[in-house]
């Protein structure tokens, strides 16, 4: 109760009328808190619902507080919409103030935390906008305004006070919440839209997400107005060391994006690049990443794919080729080990039918006659080896049915003369 003894310090005693227009516009304040409530409860499930069938549960966090979003929201508009409609006397205005700002601190709350943003930013900003509310609806904002601006110092030509940085402050959370949800309302409308394949939503969204941080830069610079002449003297030499300390990092963004809009590799592709070998995962900023059959996840630099050789295997076609050699013994039937050969082939899942596997014969070797299997596939990021110990194992099987024999070295020794035995 101090707070408000001080406040109505040097004021008269509410009048009976006074006290009327206070006692409506409680009313009004519990009418506009019940209809958010009522809002929330009725609309707020049917509102998440559709958010989470339109977006997919994206943006993040969002959909499960469009209830409580909902009831803050249109509490604070109601409010706000009362307390402009009538010049209320200054119990009412406090009541008014009181219920306004609370509404609109836990809208804040609940908008910030289904963004993602801290706990302490977001209690932070609905604490600022509680007190700014209340104050300015007892006609005191200006007041606390004029405190806030007092304490400071100056720097230069600039007076940096405690409301400049609380404003400073409150710009950034702002810019860099509107950008969360930018970028995810965007990356969502991209990757379904129809029309473009997944490089093209990946290429779109990447230069969706630089303009709008490049948009939400120069808002900021203009809401806080901030000189940007002042550091014209430190361009140049600003420019040069970001030229040679980022060189390697801007060389990989530009190529990141040149491989998107070449399509030379993209997101699922199966590439060899030095002793790595497995799909493309992600094309981002700075690396590609690429996953191996071990389960191994490689970064691996844009730059590197733009200056190295690069083997990709589904670069205008996903069909590979699997050569699987094969050795059988010179006093086989080789008409029916090769007919075994290309049946074990067409029996794995895995192997096309179109183009059809062939058995080829290599040559007559020292141990047995060389055969090669040549088996299709059409994805080769599940893997090749798994392909050859299947058709590996289907031949083991039809050989020993079939009685054919599979060939091992044999060495004959020859000796010419035994030492002589020693006596004893």
């Amino acid at each position: 109760m101090e707070p408000l003894r001080i406040w109505l310090a040097g004021r008269d005693l509410p009048t009976p009328p006074e006290l009327t227009e206070a006692a409506i516009a409680g009313g009004l304040v519990i009418a506009a808190l019940a209809i958010g409530w009522l809002a929330g409860r009725h609309l707020g499930s049917r509102i998440s619902d559709l958010w989470e069938e339109k977006f997919n549960g994206g943006p993040q966090g969002l959909g499960p507080r469009m209830r409580l979003i909902l009831q803050h929201g249109i509490a604070a508009i109601l409010l706000a919409i009362i307390a402009a409609a009538w010049p209320w006397p200054p119990l009412a205005a406090l009541g008014i103030g009181v219920a306004e700002g609370a509404a609109v601190a836990m809208l804040a709350v609940s908008v910030l935390r289904g963004l993602s943003i801290p706990r302490w930013a977001a209690w932070s900003l609905a604490a600022i906008a509680f007190t700014a509310i209340l104050s300015s609806s007892i006609g005191g904002f200006a007041v606390v305004e004029t405190i806030l601006d007092r304490v400071g110092f100056q720097v230069g030509k600039r007076r940096l006070t405690l409301l400049s940085a609380i404003t400073f402050g409150i710009t950034v959370l702002l810019l860099f919440a509107a950008v969360r949800l930018a970028n995810r309302l965007l990356s969502h409308t991209i990757a379904t839209a129809r029309g473009f394949d997944a490089t093209q939503r990946l290429l779109f969204q990447k230069l969706a997400s630089i303009a709008v941080i490049l948009l939400a830069f120069f808002i900021g610079v203009d809401l806080l107005q901030v000189d940007l002449t002042a550091f014209a003297v430190f361009s140049g030499a600003f420019g040069l060391a970001v030229g040679f300390g980022m060189q390697k990092t801007i060389g990989n963004l530009i190529a990141g994006i040149i491989l998107l809009m070449d399509r030379s590799i993209k997101p699922g592709d199966v590439i060899v690049v030095g002793d790595s070998f497995g799909w493309v995962n992600k094309i981002g900023v700075r690396a590609v990443s690429v996953i191996t059959r071990d389960g191994k996840e490689h970064l691996i630099p844009n730059e590197n794919l733009m200056t190295q050789e690069v083997e990709n295997w589904s670069y205008t076609d996903r069909n590979v080729r699997v050569r699987i050699p094969v050795r059988v013994a010179y006093g086989c039937d080789l008409a029916k080990a090769q007919a075994l050969m290309a049946q074990a082939a067409a029996d794995s899942p895995r192997v096309l039918d179109n183009p059809k596997p062939n058995v080829w014969l290599m040559a007559f070797g020292e141990n047995g006659v060389e055969h090669e299997i040549l088996a299709w596939i059409s994805d080769p990021e599940s893997g090749v080896g798994n392909v050859r110990s299947d058709v590996l194992n289907r031949l083991w099987l039809l050989f020993q049915e079939a009685g054919i024999e599979i060939p091992y070295p044999v060495r004959d020794l020859r000796v010419r003369e035994w030492p002589p035995a020693k006596d004893g």
